[in-house]
């Protein structure tokens, strides 16, 4: 049977799909999962009621989650992505030829076995790719153990629930201490931090913990209709600045890596990522800090 899929992003304002099917609904050990059909955006799943990601525009969010950063670094080989069960960071990556691992820490096995049965074209078969290791279990407890290896990673990617979830550990200044110590010194962190519509608040105490944390923090923005809004996403780095690249230097590394098949993200849209609306600038001017 058919129903209205109705998200409440904030305690005032209400969106969602008029005509959605429920196609299977699963009590985990963390949360609930449920996976929808939606005309508007095809399939979809959600984690305990709030809109994760849908085939129709998932490549919007994990193309911006990725390459800005990726293509930030000269040389990436080693990736870690938190969270990501539903394997679109992980297919994102694999477009750079130079990756050699990528090890998804998803807490829960439920997401992953969901989302390949029923969303194939946001992981598109990423988990089969030998350079992928999925880890099953808290992030924070493989990144201490990653640490204790002396493992090291050049990118790193926040593919998580927000900070009030089961994912609140990883957004605190003692566990970018720890992830710190598996960073390479020229190493980026990507993260979506939400609207700046919606959750204001979020977003301003999340990027003055990453700007305690990290050298370099950019602010990222761009629309995702499966999120409702405007959605803000960050870089943090100790050595690389994403806003600094040029739209040729992009375009050079691009081609340098055969990268030829997205569908959001290119050089041209680069530095619009990185701008404001005179709107959102008001709205959140102590948040959108210049580059220097």
């Amino acid at each position: 049977m058919n129903a209205p899929l109705l998200f409440q992003p904030s305690p005032d304002a209400v969106y969602g799909f008029a005509d959605a099917r429920l196609v299977e609904r699963v009590e985990s050990r963390y949360q609930t999962i449920e996976i929808w059909d939606t005309p508007q955006l095809g399939r979809l799943f959600t984690l305990d009621g709030r809109p994760m990601t849908s085939a129709g525009d998932e490549f919007i969010y994990h193309e911006c989650m990725v390459h800005p950063a990726a293509l930030a670094h000269p040389a990436p080989r080693a990736a870690l992505v938190l969270g990501g069960g539903d394997g679109g960071a992980a297919r994102q990556l694999l477009k750079h030829p130079g990756i050699e691992r990528i090890v998804v820490a998803e807490l829960d096995a439920e997401v992953v076995r969901l989302t390949r049965e029923h969303l194939p074209d946001v992981h598109g078969g990423a988990f089969d790719d030998p350079r992928v290791e999925l880890v099953i279990g808290d992030a924070a407890h493989y990144v201490a153990a990653a640490a204790a290896a002396a493992a090291q990673f050049d990118l790193v990617v926040f593919d998580l629930t927000p900070p009030d979830s089961p994912a609140a550990g990883l957004y605190t200044p003692a566990f970018y201490a720890q992830l710190k110590r598996v960073l390479r010194a020229d190493a980026a962190v990507s993260l979506h931090l939400g609207s700046p519509y919606f959750h204001a608040p979020r977003v301003a105490a999340l990027l003055d913990e990453l700007r305690a944390a990290f050298s370099h923090v950019r602010t990222m923005s761009t629309f995702v209709p499966l999120y409702g809004s405007l959605w803000m996403m960050a870089i943090a780095s100790d050595t690389l600045d994403p806003a600094a690249l040029t739209a040729d230097t992009l375009a050079e590394r691009l081609a340098a890596r055969g990268i030829d098949s997205l569908r959001h993200y290119d050089p041209a849209l680069h530095a619009g990522l990185f701008s404001a609306s005179r709107s959102v600038r008001d709205k959140l001017s102590p948040l959108l800090k210049p580059p220097g």
